[in-house]
């Protein structure tokens, strides 16, 4: 609880950091720079207004306090908050079909919109849900702005043309509103938003420094006053005041339907301008450095909401355009934000009455730029090339933005993120591996030849519930393909996440291998993942002696539990670096098959065991080394005799029955599998050096060298 207090203390305290840490030395750069910003929110802010069918008033006043509130309880040093493109026509697109667009009730609405959406932010950024912002994908975004591009583009059709609006606000409702209505055109004002759009693009072509949509702004305003430019529809003045509270008569909202069917807009609003001001952010702080606190972020994204509704304005967000510029101008503190919205609270105070005679027509051309540079074409471009999944989400989201109610088309793009981070993350990839050419590193390669006894898979991704069943299905798929490799080692160094439905999985795979004779071995299982085998008991289970080194592994395998006979007489491939020594030779075809398993009482004696029995049986005892020669001559038993395997069912009429046999190989598999077949011939006395040669020299024992 105390924590909590805490941190909340720290988002609500946010200005006291900022303020301490401006300095003298930063008042020049912040000013230039608010100027600067204040430039560009001016006309941005009327036309954003312009948008959501508000007074240019109320896109001032946003840009005000939103922009001082922001930037003093933000995380930000660059971030501009104000109006914005997307809010804009988010908040006509909800509040059309619910107020009459223009009315008193149609300014309060979207003032509490403002509210509401800052509540929800406030509640996002004290519940610490920063990592939301990391569930809507790329695509979504480009898809939703693109969409709001061209919204914006047909809803200033009417206003470009000098035609009746009308109360449409659906894409297609609005482009066959315009097209019936081009027979009565205004010449005057279409030629005054082409004189607009015009003189903008030849400003920033010709003139970079200066600011383009406020020349032209300011000409076409001029034209009007000056009578040059007649009968033309105007935005109006803008009160020479300070924003003034905004009249909302609560207890009659809640008690009215209004207020529930602000909170589903509201909250699509909130989401889509956390994403688009935490990505604007987090742009600019990858070339200067700055880390960011996502969650106050959100807190001062919710604030500045909260006070710009309050103060006769309506929802904002972060802008990419203002942010830019800001960075650009050489801001060094958050001071720099502030400066801009007394700069452009300055503005309305001197020059607000002249709006009078700014034509709405010259507004609507700047903002058919506006929608024109919102579409990141080489980001859309760049997505389509590279993923058809993410394409088809872009396309998706597009398309919704274009057809649904907006709030509607962000929740999906939203949730289309979503679903496809669940997909992914239900999908690890699980792939066969083998070693690579020098046998250092073991690579994924397509057509390599597959070890007979021994399974390799690498697995990628989370082994929760929801990838358990995936997982499963493709070591089956290996397993089916590969009936043979009764022996599976799983490299885990790609999970970092499983859950109990991952350890049933693993348990029933693991039953599946030791019913077959087979069995399951692990490494480079992460310390977390260990943990949970170990809690849930697999880890007993499976056994800690199968827990490898991931450099030990493919060795010790051969040398406790790979059968060297299916090596050398029935595999014809050398994939491991352990068989390139191996001699290969034909298996007759008349041997029996191997089978794992043990089909008669077996004796396997220790090397103790096996040489108190040589001792008693000194006279009559035949030691027989069932190695290939090669392997016999670099060192056997004394007094052992070389029949190898394959040989040895030829051999046996020539073995005496009466005399006990001894047998001995590497490591006691292809002896076991001799004893086997020499008791399936009737041998009655056959035993076993249990673990072979490789356990006669861990005790010490001498070897005799051909």
């Amino acid at each position: 609880m105390a924590t909590q207090l805490e941190r909340l203390a720290r988002y609500l305290s946010r200005p006291v950091p900022v303020l301490a840490g401006w300095s003298v030395g930063d008042l020049r750069p912040d000013v230039v720079a608010g100027l600067t910003v204040a430039v560009v929110a001016v006309p941005q802010a009327m036309a954003y207004a312009a948008i959501a069918h508000l007074p240019a008033s109320y896109g001032l006043y946003s840009a005000v306090v939103a922009s001082i509130v922001g930037a003093l309880w933000g995380s930000s040093r660059h971030l501009s908050t104000g109006p914005t493109n997307a809010a804009s026509i988010l908040v006509l697109s909800i509040l059309a079909p619910l107020v009459p667009l223009g009315s008193p009730e149609f300014l309060v609405a979207a003032s509490l919109m403002a509210v509401l959406v800052g509540a929800f932010r406030i509640f996002f950024g004290f519940a610490g849900f920063g990592l939301l912002v990391n569930f809507a994908s790329r695509a979504v975004l480009l898809g939703f702005t693109a969409g709001a591009a061209v919204l914006i583009a047909v809803g200033q059709l009417p206003s470009l043309l000098g035609v009746p609006k009308g109360g449409a606000t659906r894409f297609h409702h609005l482009l066959a509103a315009a097209i019936r209505e081009i027979p009565n055109l205004h010449v005057p004002t279409l030629a005054v938003g082409l004189g607009a759009i015009a003189v903008t693009l030849l400003t920033n072509r010709f003139l970079r420094k200066l600011p383009g949509a406020l020349i032209a702004m300011v000409l076409a305003g001029a034209a009007v006053g000056a009578g040059i430019v007649a009968d033309v529809a105007v935005v109006g003045a803008v009160p020479r005041s300070l924003p003034a509270p905004t009249p909302i008569d609560l207890p009659a909202l809640l008690a009215s339907d209004l207020f529930e069917q602000l909170l589903v807009g509201a909250l699509a609003v909130a989401v889509l301008g956390l994403f688009e001001a935490v990505s604007i952010a987090r742009a600019i702080a990858r070339s200067t450095g700055e880390r960011l606190d996502i969650n106050q972020e959100f807190v001062g994204q919710g604030l500045a909401n909260v006070a710009t509704g309050l103060l006769s304005g309506y929802t904002c967000s972060g802008s990419f355009t203002r942010s830019a510029v800001n960075h650009q101008a050489g801001a060094r503190t958050a001071m720099s934000s502030v400066f801009a919205g007394l700069f452009v609270l300055a503005a309305i105070l001197a020059f607000g009455p002249f709006a009078a005679f700014l034509p709405s027509a010259a507004l609507a051309g700047l903002l058919m730029l506006v929608s024109w540079n919102m579409i990141d074409r080489e980001g859309i471009r760049r997505v389509l090339r590279t993923s058809r999944t993410e394409g088809a989400i872009l396309v998706a989201t597009l398309v919704a933005t274009l057809l649904l109610p907006l709030e509607f088309a962000v929740l999906s793009g939203v949730l289309l993120s979503l679903a496809l981070y669940l997909y992914e993350e239900s999908l690890p990839r699980v792939t066969a591996v083998v070693p690579d050419e020098q046998f250092r590193h073991f690579v994924e390669r397509a057509g390599a030849s597959a070890c007979p006894q021994l399974g390799v898979l690498t697995i990628r991704g989370s082994l929760f519930f929801g990838a358990a069943s995936h997982v499963e299905d493709e070591l089956l798929a290996n397993l089916g393909a590969n009936p043979g490799q009764h022996l599976l080692l799983l490299r885990m160094h790609g999970v970092n996440r499983l859950d109990i439905s991952g350890v049933e999985m693993l348990e029933g795979l693991l039953r599946l291998y030791r019913d077959q004779g087979g069995d399951v071995f692990m490494v480079q299982v992460r310390a977390p993942v260990r943990e949970v085998m170990r809690q849930s008991g697999f880890e007993a289970t499976l056994g800690a002696d199968h827990f490898l080194a991931q450099e030990e592994a493919i060795d010790w395998l051969f040398a406790h539990r790979i059968d060297p006979a299916v090596c050398c007489y029935e595999c014809d491939v050398r994939v491991f670096a352990e068989c390139q020594a191996l001699v290969k030779h034909p298996y007759d075809a008349t041997l029996p098959p191997y089978s794992p398993g043990d089909r008669h009482p077996m004796c396997h004696l220790t090397v103790e065991g096996f040489e108190e029995a040589l001792r008693a049986h000194e006279r009559e005892a035949v030691v027989l080394d069932v190695r290939e020669a090669e392997e016999y001559e670099r060192g056997h038993l004394p007094g052992a005799r070389n029949l190898p395997l394959r040989s040895i069912i030829e051999a046996a009429p020539s073995l005496d029955r009466e005399r006990p046999l001894f047998l001995v190989c590497r490591s006691g598999r292809r002896s076991t599998r001799a004893m086997n077949w020499l008791l399936d011939l009737g041998f009655p006395r056959v035993c076993n050096l249990k673990g072979g040669i490789l356990s006669w020299q861990a005790r010490g024992r001498p070897l005799d060298v051909d």
